[in-house]
């Protein structure tokens, strides 16, 4: 069995006009439990997806890098938040019927176990400059 770094985190599947969380919390005995909930990417609707993960302890999350859509979501959860921002390869759910609430699922399952690999996310002044200078 694998060993469970993180008893309680969070898979987001990422889209362009919405993101699809899912808090996984495993207790003592190793049996999880899941939440999922949709949350629009408007400013207002991301707040409430950081009170969310902080109502239910979650300080750890995962999400697909899609784009450039991870951007916002990024920026609003990272003062609370441990982020792993992980590139789609790596969290690429079997085939099968998938859904987006499923796909949020596994990137919880795999995430809580620490098997996806970071990308590397340049700190946040660093960031800032970059999009002044690029603008």
């Amino acid at each position: 069995m694998l060993k469970i770094v993180y008893r309680v985190c969070c898979g987001m599947d990422v889209h362009k006009s919405f993101v699809v969380a899912c808090i996984a919390s495993t207790n003592e005995y190793g049996v999880t439990t899941y939440k999922s909930k949709r949350f629009s990417t408007f400013t207002g609707d991301l707040r409430r997806c950081a009170a969310w993960l902080a109502e239910n302890s979650c300080k750890d999350v995962c999400m697909e890098s899609t784009g450039k859509y991870w951007i916002p979501i990024y920026n609003i959860l990272e003062p609370t938040c441990n982020i792993v921002l992980a590139h789609p390869k790596y969290v690429k759910a079997i085939r099968g019927k998938k859904t987006d609430k499923r796909d949020a699922k596994w990137i919880a399952d795999i995430f809580k176990h620490d098997l996806v690999a970071g990308s590397f996310i340049p700190p946040a002044d660093i960031r800032q400059l970059r999009d002044t200078v690029q603008a």
